[in-house]
């Protein structure tokens, strides 16, 4: 027996969409919780799948989790106890890596499977492993896991061969109880940083430049608890506004951060979508004409890689040639071949796809291969004749909170089912 999603097409939607907690601020906001020596408040923490499988490697290490809402959040790690992590919640998502930075920061030592999540292509670790290695640890990988030590993590200068956001967040975990001064130069610039770097200086860590390509940490040796919240998620927001542009009759996404969405919002103008911009919020009307395109992933505040799955869903119903060249992960392709059950018109070559349209879409069975992919197929789903079929949902569920809940409210036929 399986979940899937249906979704019956064409039907227009309308009314408020409201965006939650950032996935991708989240996963690493609860590992850097771990470094505080008293209880974290963390709240408009999204519900989804990778939150639990978080909260599970929590619960493994002795640390209590008190979840005071549906959207909050307390972590208190005065009780932990660092054993290896060898849980196979650690293989459910990639972002299980952050537990390195913030066990090793914190205690010296830590021990991890391998970290799972969506395969995107070659997705090494190497610049974390080289970044605690600068900073006084010896790493290892013994029997399917790293083991990493120092008996003293010291201050240094840190130089990222390419501006990796887990790395940056990683390193930045485990230098804030190093002796010292470490500086990471071409340190990634994401908004997600940001956050993460506000939690921990809440905390009592000192932590500048966050946002720009350098950032310095001054070590230091106590943390404490404290209340944040997080940032409305990016791409949940990116990929409703696709949505919107590809099925809206009158829809608006609140609670963003437009000036995140900047290089997505100029993208979608350039292609004939109308918005209307307000300060925390989009409003999308319905269009009667695409014009296709050309895309290129770059890290933020370039077109984010996590946004070109699901726009190239819409880019089928846009006149002319369309192409999306990805040079972050090269193999994130794995959604065309899915669009092109659906009718769809795309050649996938080396780190670039080509898009003819317009194409009409016809709903039948597709899988969602990685979370994007699911959110492009959902799109797809929207637009086709008939109903589509998604396979491997658990991927959608992965980073969307209530996504059919919330399709539901402004007017999609979409529903789960639990087929044979």
């Amino acid at each position: 027996m399986e979940d899937v999603i249906k979704i019956e097409g064409k039907h227009k939607l309308k009314g408020t969409v409201r965006i939650g907690g950032s996935k991708n601020a989240t996963v690493a906001l609860i590992p850097a919780a771990i470094l505080a020596n008293g209880p974290v408040t963390i709240c408009d923490v999204p519900d989804i799948s990778d939150v639990k499988s978080l909260s599970v490697l929590l619960d493994f290490l002795g640390v209590a989790v008190d979840i005071r809402s549906s959207d909050t959040i307390v972590i208190d790690p005065q009780d932990m106890v660092n054993r290896p992590l060898t849980h196979d919640a650690v293989n459910k998502l990639r972002a299980s890596y952050y537990f390195m930075g913030a066990l090793l920061g914190k205690y010296g030592h830590v021990e991890i499977l391998m970290p799972g999540g969506c395969y995107l292509g070659p997705r090494p670790i190497d610049l974390h492993l080289k970044g605690f290695e600068a900073l006084g640890a010896e790493v290892k990988y013994e029997h399917g896991s790293y083991v990493l030590d120092a008996k003293e993590l010291v201050g240094t200068e840190i130089f990222l061969d390419i501006a990796s956001v887990g790395a940056t967040i990683n390193i930045m975990m485990a230098a804030v109880y190093a002796k010292g001064r470490t500086t990471i130069e071409n340190a990634a610039k994401e908004p997600e940083i940001i956050d993460v770097a506000t939690l921990l200086n809440k905390m009592g860590a000192n932590i500048r430049g966050a946002g720009t390509n350098v950032i310095i940490i001054d070590g230091v040796e106590k943390l404490s608890g404290c209340f944040h919240e997080i940032i409305p998620d990016r791409i949940e927001a990116a990929t409703y506004i696709v949505m919107a542009a590809a099925a809206a009759e009158d829809v608006v996404v609140e609670n963003i951060i437009p000036h995140h969405l900047e290089a997505l919002l100029s993208k979608l103008k350039e292609i004939g979508v109308e918005m209307e911009v307000d300060v925390d919020s989009v409003r999308v009307k319905g269009i009667s004409k695409l014009i296709g395109t050309d895309i290129k992933t770059l890290p933020y505040p370039g077109f984010a890689t996590d946004i070109q799955q699901p726009l190239t869903a819409l880019l089928t119903q846009a006149q002319g040639h369309s192409m999306v060249t990805e040079t972050i992960y090269i193999e994130r392709f794995k959604h065309c071949y899915e669009l092109n059950k659906m009718g769809a018109n795309i050649n996938v070559m080396q780190a670039s796809s080509f898009i003819e349209g317009p194409t009409p879409l016809s709903g039948t069975e597709v899988c969602a291969t990685d979370l994007r992919c699911g959110a492009c197929l959902v799109i797809a789903g929207l637009l086709a004749d008939g109903v589509t079929t998604i396979h491997d949902i658990y991927h959608i569920e992965r980073g969307y909170e209530h996504i059919i809940e919330k399709l539901q409210a402004i007017g999609a036929n979409i529903w789960k089912e639990t087929v044979a």
